[in-house]
């Protein structure tokens, strides 16, 4: 049974019995799955512990393989370019929705003041959060690791992969005994990455089925109905990102057929999807691209590091819906200049999103800002973060599929040949 299958299978079955749980208002069950989560948080603990030695061994020993540093700054802009393009089209996306259908023009007074007390209190420290965050100069800085060793110990990949970046193009130039001495060495870290993902990925099913067990028991179904409009308008909005404008990617740029390319790569979205991390799921997403799709170890460990970490098309689309949603809640009329700055900031802010669970709230107030909501930031965050985590689990699965589908266009665009139906299959 092929691994996406197995996954597939404890998702729907953890949603199930959680959904029994909570509908039924069966507490004990409900308590046992909020119990059995742990199991669910140590896989996740699992497969994170591997990013660090997979990122710098994989993007290292890639980058040193690209011999031409002209070809990796060529590589390097062309993936820049991709994410930020794919971006601003996700973010266009979710305001024509949200224009169109107008999500918080039904709900009620009654409803917004529920909401707002409800989750007052979470939304005020998602704003301390934000208000500590570093400003776009300090950011810009902090891509230059002052301690590389620091940047891994904190999971700040962004630095990482500048480091290991600068450090495999400088190993190009060095003499081969020694070049080839380092490169043999990360080659065996790299490959032993690999064998311990194999073995964390058997618990894969079991995890995803208390995740989404717990979170589906303990999930507001009466917040659901409420923000039932907003929640379908961001999950159609994802939906046609997803399948639309990354299949219509795949087809022309990439050479692929969509119908066979989404079930080879489904593996990687569905644990997306279970950890709401894109971070957590970085080391089956390079496995699934290299043995699924056919793309080249150069490739997949340059170009989806860097996706984990900037490209998060689902994340600015969520915030786009958001920002009209709360706009039309409180009767603010956002023209089409404040619209084309939410199109730039939720673009530009979506950079600066950890690839982690519920990491675009904080980049959500960015955006509210920067169209003149700040007086209704904090209730506006606390409308929308009772069906945040349901939400976040899909804009994660988005992200990682574009991950995914920009290693196979920059594999294309350099030569590479892809062909799905001989890719080597993952463990069964």
């Amino acid at each position: 049974m092929q691994l996406y299958t197995k996954i597939l299978i404890g998702l729907i079955g953890g949603a199930v019995v959680g959904a029994v749980a909570n509908i039924g208002g069966i507490t004990w069950l409900q308590n046992l799955l909020g119990n059995v989560e742990i199991l669910g948080t140590a896989f996740i603990n699992l497969i994170t512990m591997i990013v660090i030695p997979l990122v710098v061994a994989s993007l290292l020993v890639g980058t040193a393989s690209l011999g031409d540093l002209r070809k990796l700054g060529r590589i390097g802009g062309k993936t820049l370019a991709y994410y930020m393009v794919t971006t601003a089209v996700a973010v266009t996306i979710g305001l024509g929705l949200a224009n169109v259908i107008q999500p918080g023009a039904g709900v009620s007074e009654e409803t917004r003041i529920e909401l707002t007390e409800r989750y007052g209190g979470d939304a005020e420290s998602r704003m301390d959060i934000a208000e500590n965050a570093p400003g776009w100069k300090d950011t810009l800085l902090r891509v230059i690791p002052r301690n590389p060793v620091r940047a891994a110990a904190d999971m700040d990949l962004l630095p990482l992969i500048f480091f290991t970046i600068c450090f495999g193009a400088a190993l190009t130039v060095i003499v081969p005994e020694r070049k080839n001495a380092v490169l043999t060495f990360f080659h065996g870290v790299n490959d032993t990455s690999m064998v311990l993902i194999n073995w964390i990925m058997e618990l894969a099913p079991y995890a995803v089925f208390v995740l989404i067990g717990s979170v589906v028991a303990n999930f507001g179904f009466d917040l659901l109905q409420s923000l039932l409009t907003y929640t379908i308008v961001v999950a159609a909005g994802l939906g046609l990102h997803a399948l639309g404008t990354y299949g219509l990617i795949v087809r022309f740029l990439a050479g692929l057929n969509p119908l066979k390319f989404y079930p080879k790569i489904a593996a990687a979205p569905l644990l997306a999807f279970s950890t709401s991390s894109s971070n957590a799921t970085l080391p089956l997403t390079i496995e699934t691209a290299e043995k699924k799709v056919g793309v080249s170890k150069q490739v997949a460990s340059f170009v989806l590091p860097l996706g984990a970490t900037i490209n998060m098309d689902g994340t600015a689309l969520y915030q786009a819906v958001a920002v009209l949603f709360i706009a039309q809640i409180y009767g603010i009329d956002l023209g089409l200049a404040e619209q084309m700055i939410i199109v730039l900031t939720a673009t530009l802010a979506s950079v600066g999103a950890a690839g982690v669970p519920s990491a675009g709230i904080i980049t959500l107030i960015i955006v509210l800002n920067s169209v003149g909501m700040g007086e209704h930031v904090q209730a506006g965050i606390a409308l929308i973060l009772g069906v945040d985590r349901i939400l976040d689990m899909i804009r994660t699965s988005v992200n990682v599929t574009g991950d995914l589908t920009c290693s196979a266009v920059i594999a294309r665009s350099e030569g590479e040949s892809l062909t799905l139906s001989t890719a080597t299959a993952l463990s069964d």
